[in-house]
This record gives C-alpha cells, structure tokens and sequence, in this order.
C-alpha cells in the first residue's frame, strides 16, 4: 500500500497524549528553523509537531527520527503502519462492544485482555494495536499511565459518543508513519540526541517537570521521568546545539527548569528561553484547564514574520503567534 500524500487530516495526531503539544503549536511554529536537513523527535508521544510538519508539507523529501521510551507507544504506531487493515478490524470490533457494553467492556479490554497480552512481553500485534487506541479514545482524558507494577490502570472516560474508529484518519497516519523516509525507535532520548548535528532539527518535548506534588503526568514507564534525567537531558541538548543542531525544546514553568537552562555552559551553547502562552488541557477540574506560561528552549531564530507553507496544494499564511 502506497503513503498518502500529506492532506490536513495529516496534520492530526493519532492518539491524545497527557502534554500533548497541538494547542502549543502556534507559539512553536515561531521557533521551527527555516533550513534543516533530517528531523528528530527524542520524545514522540503523540508527534503533534511531526504530523505538523508531515501535514504541512515540511518533510516532503527529509528523513525523520521519531524515538520514544514507551514500547506501546512505538509498537502501536509500527503495527498501525504495518497491519494497518488488521488494526482496523480489530478495532471496529472493539468500537462495536464499547457501544454495547460501555465502560463495564472497558474495564474487561483494560484488565482481561490489554495487560495480561502485554505482561507476556510478546510484539506487538494488530489486537494490542487495537486495544491501546480505543483505550486512549476512551480513558480518562486520554491519559496513558502505568503503575509500579507495569499495569495500564487509567480509568474508564465520562464520553457520551467516543469517535474510537475514525478509519480515514487512522489510514493517513498509517501512511505517513510507512513512509521510507520515517525511522520509528523504541529507546531513550539519549541516543538520539547524541546523533544530532548540523543540519538536524531536534524537537524535544520531555515529560514536563511537576508545577506542584499533584501535578506530575511522568508515568508514561513504570520508572518515570525523574529531575536526573531532566539534567541528562540539558547536558545532552548542550552537546546537540554545541555540534550545530538547532533546537527547540518544550518545559514547564518551574524554578527548576529556569535554573537548569540559565547555566553558563547553556548560555555557551546559544540556548535561551522563550515564554509562551499554553492552555492545560488535562486536569480533574474543567475551571483549572487555563492558559499557563510554558518555556521553550531553543537556539533557532524567532519566526516574526508570517510563514508562507504549501499545504494540501494551497499557500497558506500563517498569521503572528
């Protein structure tokens, strides 16, 4: 089966991700660079800015690195673009029983079916495909989260019609995760990081550090995203801008990552902070869902003038962020 053509379908992620970036792209496309070569994403989660740039047509004829340390995440987007038909029957069965059986059948795909299959430790098939994109269209607000055990244990979501088989989004992204030119690997942000070098765009979008002790969504693996790797990953993004990778790196608002990207040997490698506006989108209280202030760090040229992308066979403007 051929890849599709980028159409604005392309530009929507596959699956809702706890700190997704797609209501943050406005302030990011300020900071993408004009000229690179190869795309990396050590962080993929649910690649809003990949199928950003797919959907815009930016990666026509660039390679793209897409890495991230949960296995699900991977295996799930490489069986898609792989079995694509089979993930789709599979999961159109299990859209058939959400709507039968709601969240009683939720809590038997969660509990009798997705653990136990994936506690065997077996590749990814198109069932386990299946299984994690209905659990993410109907679990609560989309959250991907395991406890210490390993376990997938997000709750059941409060969705009166889920849309959990959308089958032509679902073959456009199979499309574009399929192309030749598209490198899928389950691993750590370090090894990509440690590639990157002239002529590289590296978007890094970490588990954010926590604004408070209940604000922490870093259970993407059992073991978390701890404040050393949060330094592992400045000392890493120092050496990438150092070999001349342009950067561009998404955080919290915390003391901590202030004083984490404001060192000397930051400032040595040309990386700054910038502060954009974002809105939280997962939160238990709806009114606590507001704009806040994130960080970018990043050693690109600030974008000020509107960016003129072919799209979809049409020019499109972008107006000021």
């Amino acid at each position: 089966m051929e890849s599709p053509l980028p159409t604005r379908n392309a530009g929507r992620p596959l699956l809702k991700w706890a700190g997704g970036k797609r209501q943050l792209l406005p302030a990011l496309r300020r900071y993408y660079p004009a000229r690179y070569r190869r795309y990396i994403e050590p962080f993929f989660g649910s690649g809003a800015v990949f199928f950003d740039l797919y959907g815009s047509g930016a990666l026509a004829g660039r390679p793209a690195w897409l890495v991230d340390a949960n296995a699900d995440l991977i295996g799930c987007y490489r069986t898609l673009a792989d079995q694509t038909d089979e993930v789709l029957a599979a999961l159109r069965v299990l859209a058939a029983g959400h709507d039968a059986g709601g969240s009683k059948f939720y809590y038997r795909v969660r509990d009798d079916r997705f653990n136990p299959a994936r506690a065997e430790g077996t590749p990814y098939t198109p069932d386990l495909a299946a299984m994690l994109i209905y659990l993410n269209r109907t679990g609560f607000n989309g959250l991907f989260r395991l406890n210490r055990r390993g376990e997938f244990n997000v709750p059941a979501g409060r969705y009166a019609k889920p849309r959990i088989c959308d089958e032509d989004h679902l073959n456009v992204v199979a499309g574009a995760l399929r192309s030749p030119a598209i490198t899928l690997e389950h691993g750590s942000f370090d090894r990509a990081l440690s590639h990157a070098g002239p002529g590289d765009f590296v978007y890094c979008d970490p588990p954010y550090a926590p604004v408070s002790r209940t604000a922490c969504f870093a259970n993407y693996t059992a073991d978390g995203f701890t404040s050393h790797d949060q330094l592992r990953l400045q000392r890493a993004l120092i050496a990438a801008a150092q070999r001349g990778a342009s950067i561009v790196m998404s955080n919290s608002s915390t003391p901590e990552i202030e004083d984490l990207y404001s060192t000397p040997a930051v400032l040595r490698a040309h990386l700054r902070i910038e502060r954009v506006q974002a809105r939280r989108a997962i939160n238990s209280r709806p009114d606590a869902r507001g704009p806040i202030e994130e960080l970018v760090i990043t050693n690109t040229a600030l974008n000020v003038r509107p960016r003129m992308l072919k799209a979809h066979g049409t020019v499109l403007a972008r107006k000021r962020a």
